[in-house]
C-alpha cells in the first residue's frame, strides 16, 4: 500500500467514525439509521449519471452486498439502542478484519509476514480496547451480553459484505459507480421493507433535520467508497484492518469532545492500533 491509498484509508476511517457517533447521538430509535442510509442513498443516486455504469459481471455482488448491508444497518440500530460506543464499536470493527483475512486466503490472496504482524498489532489494539470498555460498562450484565452477541453478530455481517464488495468491485471497472449503485439500492432496500411508522418517521427527520439525512449520508458514502476504490489497489485484509483505525478517531472524538476519560489500558490499545498502521506501510 503506497502512502496515499493508507492516507485515503485513514480519512475514510476518520468519516466512518464521525458517522457512527452521529448515529449513536440518535440511537432511541431507528430512524437515524434509516435516516443516514436515505441520506446516503439520495447522494449517490444524484450521481450516477456522472459516473461510469459498472461492469455487468460486478451486479450480482452489488445485489448480495445491498442485501448483506441491510441486514447490517438493522444490526447496527439495535446494538448501538442500549450499548455502549465505547464497547460496541471496537467489538464490531476489531472482529471483522481477521475474519476477512482468513476468509482471502480463500480468495488467493497471500499476506506476508509483516503484514500479518501489523493485521494481528490492529486487531489486538481493538481487543484491548473492547476488554477495558467491557471492565468500565455501565450497563447491567445482561445488556452487556445483549450488546455483545449483537456486536459479534454485526462483525459477521461486515465481514461478509467486505468480502463480497472486495471482489464486486475489482470486476466493475467502475469503483465510483460500484459505490453509487450499492447505496442507491441499499437505501431502497431498508426503505421499503422499513414499517409505515418507520416510514413517517423518516420523513419528519428528513424535514425536521435535514443535516443528518444529508450529512449522515455524505460522511457513511464517502468513507465506504474510499474503502473500495483502496480495495482494488491493495490487498482486501489490509484495507478492512487499516479501516479499523477508526476506533482511534472515535476515542479522540470522545476524549476531546465529549469529554470521557482515556485510561491506561485505552491509551495502550491506541498505540497498538497507530503501531499496526505503521507496520502496514512498511512492510
Amino acid at each position: 500500500m503506497n502512502g496515499f491509498v493508507i492516507a485515503a484509508v485513514l480519512c475514510a476511517a476518520l468519516m466512518h467514525a464521525l458517522w457512527n457517533v452521529l448515529l449513536k447521538r440518535h440511537a432511541a430509535s431507528g430512524v437515524p439509521t434509516m435516516a443516514i442510509v436515505a441520506g446516503s442513498g439520495l447522494l449517490c443516486a444524484a450521481g450516477l449519471p456522472f459516473v461510469a455504469a459498472p461492469a455487468p459481471a460486478s451486479w450480482p455482488f452489488i445485489a448480495a452486498s445491498a442485501l448483506a448491508q441491510t441486514v447490517y444497518y438493522r444490526l447496527l440500530a439495535a446494538t448501538y439502542r442500549d450499548g455502549d460506543l465505547s464497547h460496541a464499536y471496537p467489538l464490531m470493527r476489531g472482529c471483522a478484519p481477521p475474519l476477512v483475512a482468513l476468509a482471502g486466503l480463500v480468495m488467493g490472496e497471500h499476506l506476508r509476514p509483516g503484514q500479518w504482524l501489523a493485521l494481528g498489532l490492529v486487531c489486538g489494539g481493538v481487543l484491548a480496547i473492547f476488554l477495558d470498555a467491557r471492565r468500565q460498562a455501565r450497563a447491567d450484565r445482561l445488556t452487556t451480553s445483549r450488546t455483545t452477541l449483537l456486536a459479534l453478530a454485526t462483525a459477521c455481517v461486515i465481514a461478509l459484505y467486505t468480502l463480497i464488495d472486495g471482489v464486486g468491485v475489482r470486476r466493475s471497472g467502475a469503483a465510483a459507480g460500484y459505490t453509487m449503485w450499492l447505496f442507491a439500492l441499499t437505501a431502497l432496500a431498508l426503505v421499503a421493507q422499513g414499517t409505515a411508522q418507520e416510514r413517517r418517521a423518516l420523513l419528519d427527520a428528513a424535514l425536521r433535520r435535514p443535516g443528518l439525512l444529508l450529512g449522515g449520508g455524505a460522511l457513511s458514502a464517502a468513507s465506504y467508497g474510499i474503502a473500495l476504490w483502496a480495495m482494488t489497489l491493495a490487498p482486501v485484509a489490509l484495507v478492512a484492518a487499516l479501516r479499523e483505525t477508526s476506533i482511534l478517531f472515535a476515542a479522540a472524538i470522545a476524549a476531546l469532545v465529549l469529554r470521557e476519560r482515556i485510561g491506561r489500558a485505552r491509551l495502550l490499545a491506541v498505540v497498538l492500533i497507530a503501531c499496526g498502521a505503521a507496520a502496514m506501510r512498511l512492510s
